[in-house]
């Protein structure tokens, strides 16, 4: 339960005086829909109001404060006609202007023949000037109420700066006082203030140095936040561990069989890789494993080993992806691969509904399933597995943390495989999967040719379309990748139905368009459509699933490469060269590339490693997500980053394993501290687990 001293900070926003339905909803918008979520909201620059005696030339633009004494109000008769209060400021003429003003509120606040403080930005209109829509005015004993150093902050429509201010303001004079849960020689370490103190500092810079990355006070909140994440996933991982998992038989009779039948040979990395997850899998102890692997590496023949494993066993498996059209994929695949094993393999998503719903939960339950394919239908709570031994988890980056753990309620804690083609930055990685062994496939299959990666400055389009007049005569197949836009899914998708219209011309119908406001049935369609009949080009959004297969697909070009991150470019890339024909990847950009995206070109051209390709993308442009917000699950910090922030992540890796070994159950003085440190930053789960064991 959480203790009373955080129930301030868990209140909803709307119990803030001031913020009405309105707000509440454009709050909840902006950082979410409790009071805690306004402190990691922080300042990204700061206001420096001064004040001036006499105004200027040399202040136009500025922000000042100046003395104003009010001579006359032009009140505006028309709904777009300005309000002009005129005023004098030491007998300089200048009026205070106001659009769509509430005239009761301007007359009160600036009664004539009297002296008022205004702050804003002094403008030259008309030769005169003014301040429009003040952003305070006061009276002139009240000057000591007008910060000089106001903090910026990032905004929603319809919240302004001075709502934002007015409400972290009332927050911050409620803050309680929370015991330290960090240990004095980190404090010291690191010269920590304490909590309280360091998120008023935060939310209150003095000069632009508090807002650097350096500065001490984010710095401390940020190893907060990575000690809460850290410790989260130790209790989770400590709490997997103390319970013994399924032991699956030491033989090979069927695994053997699929690998002599295979028509290619293993990689020596796909090799070593089964040959760990084998051990795992014949142990007494529950695996929990991360497969890694670039695009085309071969995952998905591994996860059928233990697939096959589990079945020799007489164990049920489970593959869950996160779309029904990677979840078909894998089924067809899996079919495929096994079609001389007499194994009854189900696939259940989204789509399934009454009867055909009914039958399949039937087969599972009863054992008949011995291979389930699905989404997250998979963990609904209807589903029941008669012997559940292996999950294995498809694309883990748009899963959470926890969510995979939902599979240990549904049986005797099988055994986890977590598969991401996401390549990860070993930072990133001991941030995101700390909970879990590692094992990376780092070659890809013999006889895939590299991708040429070309880039072409967009003006040159012409040239592109030409090649593919020619291209398409072989009757091999083209993605055409449509530009992120201000992370607007309107936009995007409105880019990406002008291309397909414009190609559509020129290639005489062969053109399909799939993008995310689709439904799940109709993007299988498209992409059924365009795997087997005879069209050449899918014009898209990013919503080209990571893991989507079609062999004769050899072209990719993305359309304004310059605005998306390597990886994602990377990810995108790996939707060709899935076969032994040569796959090209072109990169149109826009002229006069900036520093960072002559890099990411740059860098797609050279290589075609992902792992180093990530480990780039984070020293070009830090964390974030990896594959662009929209697109990826992957945890993004609220205040850590981890560019600047992986020695704090080291250090708190040390920290949590001492805890977890020493106080599991976060009992001791100090443990107690730490639950409120969970509970701060919305880490219960945790709690609840180790309450569980």
């Amino acid at each position: 339960m959480r203790p009373d001293v955080l129930n301030y900070l868990f209140k909803n926003i709307s119990s803030i005086p001031g913020i009405g339905t309105k707000s509440e909803s454009l709050f909840n918008k902006l950082t979410g829909n409790k009071i805690s979520h306004l402190l990691w909201h922080l300042p990204y620059n700061i206001i420096k109001r001064e004040m001036h005696d006499k105004i200027d030339s040399t202040l136009i633009n500025s922000i000042i404060t100046i003395k104003v004494k009010i001579i006359k109000h032009q009140i505006s008769r028309f709904k777009r006609q300005p309000y002009k209060v005129n005023c004098l400021c030491s007998n300089i003429p200048i009026d205070i202007v106001f659009f769509f003003a509430r005239h009761p509120y301007v007359k009160t606040n600036l009664p004539i023949d009297e002296e008022r403080l205004i702050s804003g930005k002094l403008e030259y209109f008309r030769n005169k000037y003014q301040i429009t829509h003040p952003t305070h005015i006061l009276d002139v004993n009240n000057a000591d109420v007008l910060n000089n150093v106001e903090p910026i902050y990032g905004l929603t429509s319809g919240i302004t700066q001075k709502l934002f201010l007015k409400t972290i303001e009332k927050v911050l004079i409620n803050l309680p006082d929370l015991d330290e849960w960090i240990d004095e020689d980190t404090i010291k370490k690191y010269s920590f203030n304490n909590w309280k103190k360091s998120v008023l500092s935060v939310h209150k810079p003095l000069s632009k140095n508090d807002l650097l990355f350096s500065n001490i006070n984010r710095r401390r909140l940020a190893y907060d936040e990575l000690l809460a994440h850290q410790l989260s996933i130790g209790l989770a991982k400590n709490y997997n561990q103390k319970k013994k998992g399924i032991k699956f038989v030491n033989n090979k009779n069927l695994t053997e069989k699929f690998i002599n039948n295979l028509p290619f040979s293993l990689t020596e990395s796909q090799n070593k890789a089964w040959g760990i997850i084998y051990d795992d899998l014949i142990s007494s102890n529950q695996m929990v494993r991360l497969l890694q692997g670039d695009v085309g590496c071969g995952k998905t023949v591994i996860a059928v080993l233990g697939m096959l494993q589990a079945v020799e066993s007489n164990y049920q498996s489970v593959l869950m992806a996160p779309t029904s059209i990677l979840a078909q994929q894998h089924f067809e695949n899996i079919t495929k691969l096994l079609l001389n094993f007499n194994i009854n393999i189900v696939i259940l998503t989204g789509k399934d509904k009454g009867k055909s719903r009914n039958e399949k939960l039937n087969l599972i339950k009863n054992g008949y399933a011995q291979i389930i394919v699905g989404t997250h239908a998979l963990i609904q709570e209807d589903v029941f597995y008669n012997s559940i031994g292996l999950v294995v988890i498809d694309e883990q980056h748009r899963f959470g943390v926890f969510q995979r753990m939902a599979f240990t309620n549904k049986g005797k804690k099988p055994s986890l495989l977590v598969m991401s083609a996401t390549p990860i930055p070993r930072t990133l990685t001991l941030a995101i999967y700390g909970d879990m062994d590692e094992t990376k496939i780092t070659e890809k299959p013999i006889g895939r040719l590299p991708i040429i990666t070309k880039a072409l400055p967009i003006n040159k389009e012409k040239n592109l379309l030409e090649h593919l007049k020619e291209k398409l005569n072989t009757k091999e197949k083209v993605y055409w990748i449509c530009p992120l836009i201000e992370e607007s899914e309107e936009l995007d998708l409105k880019a990406a139905t002008e291309r397909f219209k414009t190609l559509n011309k020129i290639f005489n119908n062969k053109v399909l368009l799939i993008h995310g406001q689709l439904k799940e049935s109709e993007k299988e369609l498209v992409m059924k459509k365009f795997i087997e009949n005879d069209y050449s080009i899918l014009v898209a959004t990013t919503v080209v699933e990571v893991g989507i297969d079609v062999k004769n697909a050899t072209t990719l070009i993305i359309e304004h490469a310059e605005r998306f991150g390597l990886a994602q470019l990377h990810q995108l890339r790996g939707r060709v060269g899935r076969s032994n024909i040569q796959s090209t990847c072109v990169l149109l950009y826009k002229e006069n590339l900036g520093v960072n995206a002559k890099k990411r070109i740059k860098t797609m051209k050279e290589s075609n490693d992902g792992f180093k390709i990530a480990e780039k993308d984070l020293l070009i442009r830090g964390p974030g997500e990896l594959l662009g917000k929209k697109q990826s699950g992957l945890p993004t910090f609220l205040i850590a980053d981890l560019t600047f922030d992986s020695d704090l992540l080291n250090e708190v890796r040390k920290i949590v394993d001492f805890i977890v070994l020493t106080d599991p159950k976060l009992m001791t003085k100090n443990g107690k501290k730490l639950k409120n440190l969970l509970y701060l930053f919305e880490k219960d789960r945790a709690i609840k687990t180790i309450l569980a064991g």
